[in-house]
């Protein structure tokens, strides 16, 4: 993984956009006799193939424009784990999704001249002492053969820990999603299905979902 400049691992808004999930930040190991761990999925053939100048964790605003990306916006946090419930510290959380057209940042995305400018598409997050991450983004939305799905990609250093992928929790094309359909235990598929609920008082109808990660293994310091 290319690590460039550690500003692109800010938390910019993380502040902001922790309170929505703090609490859930405060147990740690708890209950992990119950933890489940997080199924692998395919990473995909849009992973951006052009990493865009602004990588942090706010996929709403690219750099210092002032115009916000289309679609409704969501905090999305959590969670890394290792097998034994204990937090991930310094790990690199990757995600990226299509925006509100269904264009991936990819040049192999079929309808890219369609794409979202304002949308960065791609984010980056560095966890901290409880393995938490944040990141504001949208609420995917489905596209031609797709349900809607954010991709996930962890980093330890120079490792790749987990390529995953997180749904909406009770949207009609779950059931005939062929890569989610890969997940035949009913656990681990519960594992990766997201509550997008709406944020109390917002007068944007903001969205927060919360999205805990699970390895099956304890990575090295």
């Amino acid at each position: 993984m290319d690590h460039g400049n550690r500003r692109h691992l800010s938390r910019r808004g993380m502040l902001g956009g922790l309170a929505f999930g703090a609490a859930a930040f405060a147990t740690r190991g708890a209950f992990a006799e119950e933890l489940v761990r997080t199924p692998p999925q395919t990473e995909g053939p849009f992973y951006p193939d052009h990493l865009p100048l602004d990588t942090d964790n706010d996929l709403l605003i690219i750099n210092d424009e002032i115009t916000p990306a289309v679609g409704e916006v969501t905090h999305l946090s959590g969670r890394i784990l290792d097998a034994r419930g204990e937090p991930v510290r310094n790990a690199v959380v990757e995600i990226w999704q299509v925006d509100n057209q269904g264009a991936y940042l990819h040049s192999g995305s079929d309808n890219r001249s369609a794409r979202d400018a304002n949308f960065q598409g791609f984010g980056r997050f560095l966890t901290g002492s409880t393995g938490e991450y944040y990141f504001r983004t949208i609420k995917p939305v489905p596209y031609p053969g797709r349900t809607p799905h954010i991709h996930f990609k962890i980093w330890k250093g120079r490792e790749a820990l987990l390529t995953t992928q997180c749904y909406i929790n009770g949207h009609p094309g779950n059931e005939r999603d062929g890569i989610l359909r890969r997940i035949t235990d009913p656990a681990s598929r519960k594992a990766v299905l997201v509550d997008f609920n709406p944020v109390a008082g917002s007068r944007i109808g903001e969205l927060a979902a919360k999205f805990d990660v699970v390895l099956g293994f304890t990575p090295e310091a």
